[in-house]
C-alpha cells in the first residue's frame, strides 16, 4: 500500500488520466475531488467489497446447480 500525504488543495495525478485533489478535511473525514475518464468505474471499498463476495459465492456454486426459476419453466410446460 502507498501512503502520500496531501494538504488541501494538493493532488495526486495517476495513469490513465485519474486526478485526486485534497477538497478538505474535518473531524469526520477527508473530502476528494476526483477526475477520473469516462468508461473507468469507480467504487467505494465496502461496495467493491461486496460485489467481490457475490462473484466468488457464485463462481463457487456448482455449475449443475438447478436455475432458481427452473421448477417455473417446467411447471409451465406441462
Amino acid at each position: 500500500m502507498l501512503i502520500i500525504q496531501r494538504r488541501v488543495g494538493e493532488r495526486i495525478v495517476m495513469s490513465n488520466g485519474v486526478e485526486i485533489t485534497v477538497a478538505g478535511v474535518t473531524k469526520r473525514g477527508v473530502r476528494l475531488a476526483m477526475k477520473i475518464p469516462d468508461g473507468l468505474v469507480v467504487l467505494r471499498g465496502e461496495v467493491h467489497d461486496s460485489i467481490a463476495a457475490a462473484n466468488a459465492a457464485a463462481a463457487a456454486t456448482p455449475f449443475d446447480a438447478p436455475l432458481a426459476n427452473e421448477s417455473a419453466r417446467t411447471s409451465r410446460r406441462t
